[in-house]
């Protein structure tokens, strides 16, 4: 039974999904393989793209065996990729709990350890990593982000004076003295915040219907009290990603021109990168290449060591980033 079910695993990295389906279907279940045959009845509907049964598998397979490490480490990133930090951080704590070291549930903790400031702890489990694997290029890259980050100075009174005015920006604008046409005007706008208002700027409020200038100059008066102004803090709206034309290829040719088509998801990225890139809508190859390094390095959370890890996955495709200055 063990061959058969190293059978299956493999069918299932090489894309035989009928083949592997097919397989755990006649399978028989005994008290030694009954883990492991939920765990890759899991595996192939996450490779299928069926995350939401996948993660239900896997939820099941840990109720009956909690130490079943390559089911946490496989939930842990289907909730990290889901956005669901807590549960992700969760499970992979479980997985580092115990020896042998799991090296990529080590470093994607390291990374959410990072982004919620825990700089300390992301710091010993890259050092870890890093006594065991002395030459682990992602972790030596990892630690050099995470002691530059360390070494920045952090002004805690301007984050209490932050902390202050967003509490003062989420008061209700039921709570301010206004008119009833000024209020139901807002009302109708779906203005409910003080924030909300300081997002919206005069001409937005003078387009909406019955909203004169009687009730705009009240409302100004109101945040000039406070040493506010409308539209201070509207978004600037972002320019579109540039377009993948035709002669921005011209830069590649044979394989590499093929390679611009494939998914961002067959790059071996960190979960930061591939965090990174999903905020800015990039999904394939091509995608990519038409931005330029500044362009990566404004994304918050963004740093070297993604640049780095990205430009040396798009070189084995023999593509590369835009050259700033160089229109796509």
């Amino acid at each position: 039974m063990i061959a058969s079910l190293e059978s299956i695993a493999q069918k299932i990295r090489s894309g035989e999904h009928d083949g592997a389906r097919e397989a755990l279907g006649s399978a028989q279940a005994s008290a030694e393989t009954k883990s492991e045959l939920k765990f890759l009845r899991g595996y192939l509907k996450e490779l299928s793209f069926d995350r939401d049964g996948a993660a239900v598998e896997y939820e099941s397979l840990l109720q009956s065996d909690p130490d079943h490490g390559e089911a946490a480490f496989r939930l842990a990133l289907l909730c990290d990729q889901a956005g669901d930090d807590d549960k992700a951080i969760e499970l992979y704590e479980t997985c580092t709990e115990h020896p042998p070291m799991h090296v990529n549930a080590a470093l994607n903790l390291a990374v959410l350890y990072e982004e919620c400031g825990r700089f300390v702890d992301a710091e010993h489990l890259v050092r870890d990593v890093l006594a065991e694997y002395p030459n682990h290029t992602r972790a030596e890259e990892f630690l050099e982000s995470i002691l530059s980050t360390e070494s920045m100075t952090y002004d805690e009174r301007a984050q209490r004076d932050r902390d202050l005015r967003d509490n003062v920006l989420d008061v209700p604008i039921t709570d301010f003295e206004l008119s009833v046409r000024s209020r139901n005007c807002l009302k109708q706008m779906n203005i409910r915040t003080l924030n909300d208002l300081l997002r919206t700027t005069e001409p937005e409020l003078l387009s909406y219907k019955n909203f004169g200038e009687t009730s705009l100059n009240e409302i100004k008066a109101l945040l000039t009290e406070k040493g506010l102004q409308l539209g201070q803090a509207a978004q600037p709206v972002e320019p579109p990603p540039p377009p993948l034309r035709q002669h921005s290829l011209l830069r590649f040719s044979g394989d590499a021109t093929s390679a611009m088509r494939k998914s961002i998801s067959e790059l071996e990225l960190s979960v930061r990168s591939r965090k990174c890139l999903q905020r800015l809508g990039i999904t394939t190859l091509g995608e990519l290449t038409v931005r330029s390094e500044a362009e990566l390095l404004a994304i918050k959370n963004f740093g070297q060591t993604s640049l780095t890890e990205i430009k040396r996955q798009l070189a084995a495709h023999g593509i590369s980033l835009r050259e700033s200055g160089v229109s796509a």
